[in-house]
């Protein structure tokens, strides 16, 4: 079996990270650990709801492609460091389209993703990228908190 886990830096993702290792080495599966570098904009700070605009503004940093390269990078070796004997994957565009997207292509039998658990306006401002990947994805999605 083939499993696929994106990760985001976040220790949300690392944890779907070390469940997808146990149910790959109970079935005897592999794993291949994406990161989408999507330079536009990404989260930068807390795990506490933003309550105001203003808030959720100061938390969104935008950045150019090498900044973006360099940043996913760095979140794949940080994968590598936490379960061995994976491979690795940066993958360019909306991480909703392109996780789900490469999973189909690539014939995995499944997604392991973190979420972070953000409500409310949080989720309006931000968007969540777990759950738009169980939408929009044609193979199982494991969500891990």
């Amino acid at each position: 079996m083939k499993f696929l886990v994106a990760v985001d830096g976040s220790d949300e993702a690392e944890n779907a990270l070390q469940y997808a290792s146990d149910i790959a080495a109970a079935v005897g599966g592999s794993i291949t650990v994406v990161h989408a570098v999507n330079p536009a904009a990404y989260d930068e700070g807390g795990n506490e709801p933003v309550s105001t605009l203003s808030e959720a503004e100061q938390r969104l940093i935008i950045e150019n492609i090498e900044d973006a390269e360099q940043r996913g990078s760095n979140v794949l070796d940080d994968a590598f460091e936490i379960v061995d004997d994976v491979e690795g994957e940066l993958l360019y565009g909306d991480p909703v389209t392109e996780i789900a997207d490469f999973a189909e292509a690539e014939g995995f039998d499944g997604i392991y993703v973190g979420h972070r658990g953000r409500t409310g306006r949080a989720e309006l401002l931000l968007g969540s990228v777990a759950k738009s990947i169980v939408e929009r994805a044609t193979v199982p999605v494991t969500v891990v908190r």
